[in-house]
C-alpha cells in the first residue's frame, strides 16, 4: 500500500502536469509550462524511488543518469528545424517502454484478472505501434528515406491481416497470459507501426506524430493501470486526450480527415505532388527594389514558414520589422496552423527572437486584413498560401484553409529556389504579375533587404 505522503506528493505531481498542458496552450506562458511539468515529472520520480525503495538501485541510477545527459545534450543541440524529429524519438521511447514494462508485467497477472491482462495486451500493442511508426516518421523528416508515400501492391491486404491477427494474440493473450504470446503481440505491433506510416507523405508527417503521442499516452495510461499507479493513468490521459485533440486540429487545419491522411495514397490518392522546379518565367528583382516596396507601404503582412527556420533567420527578420516600424508601417506575422513541420512551429521560433506575442497573428483572426494589406512578405513558405487549396480539386493540399496572401496589392516571396514547398505542387501565386520573387538563404537576403531599406 502506498503510503499517504506518496499519494500526495503523486496528486501535487498531476497538478503540475495539468498546469502546465494549460499553460503550453499559448506562446506567453509555454516556458513557464514547460518548467512546472518538468517538475511535476521530478517531484514524482522522487516520491517513487522514496515510496517503493526499488531493488537493483545501483543500475536504475546508471540508466536514469545516461538517459538524463543524453536527453540534455540531444535536446540542446538540436536545430529548431530538427525538432519534430526529437519530439517523433521521444515520443517512440516512450511507447517502447510502456510495451516493455507491460511485457514484464505478464508474469505478474494471474488468470482471473481478466482487465489487467486486457489492459497488459492493450499497451503492448499499441505501444509497440507507437515506438516502431515514431522511428518511421523520423527516417521520413530526417530524410534518412524517402519523403514520399511508400507503398505495393498487397499492402491493404496485409495491413488488415495484421489487425486482425492482433485482435486475435490479443484475445489469445487475456485468456492465457504467456510471455512468449506477449512477445509475438509486441512484434506484430511493430510490424503494424511500419505499415501504418509508410503510406503517409511528408507534408503529412507532423499530424501521424500528434496521433501516435495519443497512442503512447493510452499506453501509458493502460500501463499505469497494470501497475496501480494513479499518477501513470493521470499523466497517460491527459497526454493521449491532448494528441488526439490536437490531430483533429492539425487534421482540420489541412482541410483533410485523418483517415484520408493514413489510408489516402493506400486508396491510390497521394499526400505529394510532382515535387519538380518549373521554368516558367517569374518576376524577380533585388534587394534595393523590394526595401522600396516595403518602405513606401503603409501595411505589410509578414508570412514566415519553414525556410526561415532552415536559415535561422528569424532575428534578422525581427531587425527587419522593427525599422520597418520605425518608419511607421504597420506590421504584423500571419501564422498558419501547420507552417513548418509541427504545430506552434513559427510561434516558438518568433518567441525565440523576442518577437512580441502582440504581432503573431493566427490565420482565422488575420486573413480578413490581406484585402488592405500592401505588400506580403512570404518568408521560406509555401503550400499555407498556395491558392491550389481553393482553386484545384486535383492538387493534394485542395480544401486545406490557406493565408489569403494572393488578395494583397503586392505579393514578396523570399525564396531559395523555384523548387516547390513540402506538398510538391507549384504554387501558381508565384507566377502572378503581382508577385515578385528575391532569391537567395533568408536569412541572406534579409539582411541585404535591411542594409537596402535604411538607404531608402
Amino acid at each position: 500500500m502506498i503510503p499517504t505522503w506518496a499519494q500526495i506528493g503523486y496528486l501535487v505531481s498531476a497538478v503540475c502536469f495539468i498546469v502546465a498542458l494549460k499553460a503550453l496552450s499559448s506562446p506567453r506562458s509555454a516556458r513557464t509550462g514547460n518548467l512546472i511539468g518538468a517538475a511535476g515529472a521530478v517531484l514524482a520520480v522522487i516520491v517513487t524511488f522514496a515510496a517503493y525503495k526499488p531493488d537493483h538501485l545501483a543500475p536504475i541510477l546508471i540508466a536514469l543518469a545516461i538517459g538524463t545527459v543524453g536527453g540534455v545534450v540531444g535536446s540542446r543541440r538540436v536545430q529548431m528545424t530538427q525538432m519534430p524529429q526529437l519530439v517523433a524519438l521521444f515520443n517512440g521511447v516512450g511507447g517502447g517502454a510502456a510495451a516493455l514494462v507491460a511485457l514484464l508485467e505478464l508474469g505478474e497477472i494471474s488468470s482471473d484478472a481478466t482487465v489487467s491482462a486486457i489492459a497488459t495486451a492493450f499497451t503492448i500493442i499499441v505501444g509497440a505501434v507507437s515506438f516502431s511508426g515514431s522511428v518511421v516518421t523520423f527516417a521520413k523528416l530526417q530524410e534518412l528515406m524517402t519523403t514520399r508515400p511508400v507503398t505495393f501492391p498487397g499492402l491493404p491486404v496485409l495491413f488488415v491481416a495484421s489487425l486482425l491477427g492482433g485482435v486475435a494474440l490479443s484475445v489469445w493473450l487475456v485468456s492465457d497470459p504467456r510471455v512468449w504470446v506477449g512477445v509475438l503481440l509486441c512484434l506484430l505491433g511493430l510490424a503494424i507501426g511500419v505499415m501504418l506510416v509508410l503510406p503517409v507523405g511528408g507534408a503529412d508527417v507532423p499530424i501521424v506524430i500528434s496521433l501516435l503521442n495519443a497512442f503512447t499516452g493510452l499506453t501509458v495510461a493502460a500501463g499505469g493501470y497494470v501497475l496501480g499507479n494513479t499518477l501513470l493513468l493521470i499523466a497517460g490521459t491527459l497526454v493521449g486526450a491532448a494528441g488526439t485533440l490536437l490531430t483533429k486540429l492539425m487534421a482540420d487545419a489541412m482541410g483533410r480527415s485523418v483517415f484520408n491522411i493514413l489510408f489516402g495514397a493506400v486508396r491510390g490518392g497521394s499526400t505529394l505532388g510532382g515535387g519538380t522546379a518549373s521554368d516558367r518565367p517569374v518576376i524577380s528583382a533585388g534587394p534595393e527594389d523590394v526595401a522600396i516596396l516595403l518602405g513606401y507601404a503603409n501595411k505589410v503582412i509578414i508570412v514566415p514558414g519553414y525556410g526561415l527556420a532552415v536559415a535561422q533567420a528569424q532575428h534578422t527578420l525581427r531587425d527587419l520589422v522593427e525599422e520597418l516600424q520605425s518608419r511607421g508601417v504597420k506590421v504584423d506575422y500571419a501564422i498558419h496552423p501547420v507552417a513548418g513541420r509541427m504545430p506552434g512551429h513559427m510561434n516558438v521560433l518568433l518567441a525565440e527572437a523576442q518577437v512580441p506575442y502582440d504581432q503573431l497573428r493566427e490565420m482565422d483572426d488575420i486573413n480578413g486584413d490581406f484585402k488592405t494589406t500592401d505588400v506580403v512578405l512570404v518568408v521560406g513558405a509555401n503550400d499555407v498560401v498556395n491558392p491550389a487549396a481553393r482553386t484545384t480539386p486535383s492538387a493534394p493540399i485542395y480544401g486545406m484553409p490557406i493565408l489569403n496572401a494572393d488578395e494583397a496589392q503586392r505579393v514578396i516571396f523570399l525564396k531559395r529556389s523555384m523548387r516547390p514547398g513540402f506538398a510538391g505542387i507549384e504554387n501558381e501565386l508565384l507566377y502572378d504579375p503581382r508577385t515578385t520573387l528575391l532569391f537567395g538563404d533568408a536569412r541572406d537576403s534579409l539582411t541585404k533587404l535591411l542594409a537596402a531599406l535604411k538607404t531608402v
